[in-house]
This record gives C-alpha cells, sequence and structure tokens, in this order.
C-alpha cells in the first residue's frame, strides 16, 4: 500500500525559513506551513506537481513565518489555521499584529490544542507548545514532527521576545516533544543546523536545551 503522505521542506527568505508542503499525495491535496517570503517560488512547485492548496497551517505569528499570507489569499480563498492563544496575543500587541498582517476574518480558522484537521487522507495532530510565543504549535503527522521555532536541530527558539516564556518553554519542550517517539522524524522552522532534519532520538541525545535536566539549568542556558 502506498503511503499517502506529501510532504515536501522548502527553504526561503534572508532567515533561512523553512515553508512545508503537507498533504495528500494520492489525491494531490496539500496545506501551506508557515506561507512566508517567496510565495511565486512555492506556487511554481505546486502547478508543477499539480497539486491543490488547501488552506495554510501556522506555527506563529512572527514575520518570517507568515508575511505571504496576504499574497497566498490572492491566489487562493483558503482557510489560515492559528492556534486561538496566539491570535488573542496578536490582537493585544499592536507591534507583533503589525508583523502578522491583516487578511480577512472569514479566512482566520482558530484551533485548540490537540485539534486534528485532515488533508485529504492526512491527519495532522496540532501540539500547542507556547514558550517561544504564547500560541506556538507544532505538527505532528505521523512519526513526523513540524516544530515551527519550538524545537531546532540542536536549539529551540528564543525565549526573549514579547509574549514569550522561558519556563512554558521548557515544559513544551520536556512535556511534550520529549516525550514522542525516538523515531519520530524533525523538520525545523529554520534551517539553522548542520543538516535540514533529524529525529527525536538524535535530539534527545545531543540537544542540550533537551538534555540538560531540570528548569534551572534550561533557564540558564537560555539566558
Amino acid at each position: 500500500m502506498i503511503d499517502p503522505l506529501y510532504l515536501k521542506q522548502i527553504e526561503v527568505g534572508p532567515m533561512a525559513n523553512f515553508l512545508y508542503l503537507v498533504g495528500d499525495k494520492i489525491k494531490k491535496e496539500v496545506l501551506i506551513v508557515d506561507p512566508a517570503w517567496q510565495m511565486d517560488t512555492v506556487f511554481k512547485t505546486v502547478e508543477r506537481e499539480g497539486l491543490k492548496v488547501r488552506g495554510a497551517i501556522v506555527t506563529h505569528g512572527h514575520f518570517d513565518h507568515c508575511n505571504g499570507i496576504e499574497d497566498l489569499l490572492t491566489r487562493v480563498d483558503v482557510p489560515i489555521y492559528v492556534q486561538k492563544e496566539e491570535v488573542q496575543f496578536i490582537k493585544s500587541m499592536d507591534e507583533v499584529k503589525s508583523l502578522f498582517g491583516t487578511f480577512p476574518e472569514e479566512n482566520l480558522k482558530t484551533v485548540g490544542p490537540e485539534e486534528k484537521i485532515r488533508i485529504g487522507e492526512i491527519e495532522i495532530t496540532l501540539l500547542h507548545t507556547p514558550g517561544h510565543t504564547p500560541g506556538s504549535q507544532c505538527f505532528l503527522i505521523q512519526n513526523t514532527l513540524i516544530s515551527g521555532d519550538t524545537l531546532f536541530i540542536r536549539g529551540c527558539g528564543r525565549c526573549d521576545l514579547p509574549g514569550s516564556n522561558p519556563e512554558q518553554m521548557y515544559d513544551s519542550l520536556t512535556k511534550k516533544l520529549l516525550r514522542l517517539p525516538d523515531e519520530t522524524i524533525l523538520f525545523p522552522g529554520h534551517n539553522y543546523g548542520d543538516h535540514p532534519t533529524s529525529t527525536m532520538q538524535e535530539e534527545k541525545k545531543k540537544n542540550p536545551y533537551l538534555i540538560c535536566g531540570s528548569l534551572q539549568s534550561f533557564l540558564s542556558l537560555v539566558g
């Protein structure tokens, strides 16, 4: 039986962002994870491979992860899934709201912790992982984790920005991501590592933010 999962990692923009196309390769339906920077490049891939974009899912509201939403919506009228606490955060912070941009309210779909969405036959579990921002979320698809700015290869997201919380980041890493199976493949939000992907087994062994052992040690690491 053919695995229907379609997953493509695309590096975009001046900040080494990773954007993802994820969906059902049989039905040719995909969601865009973190639409930013180069929507023309993304849609060239979409058109070349005969894909249909059915929506977008956002790991968090920072500019470098969502500045392509308005461009996306000029091309396709689709829902944009954002964690509900991130929406509240964006609306409460003028500087963050201006970075996030604006788009039609009818396209915004708020989602909650552990909610699941489907694209074709593919189910995506939305893991709420606050710390980098209040509504940061990761996406678990089969044995694959798209981690945004929560977990990097041998690193983790910054905890010194508006809305960041290092204690929440520690809990997200140790009580949620650290408990994922070793064979889970990690796809981060930026190309900051020696390789574009890793596994949770490797990160559990080598990522200092996962093996620090205590909250106090973690706080010392993140400064």
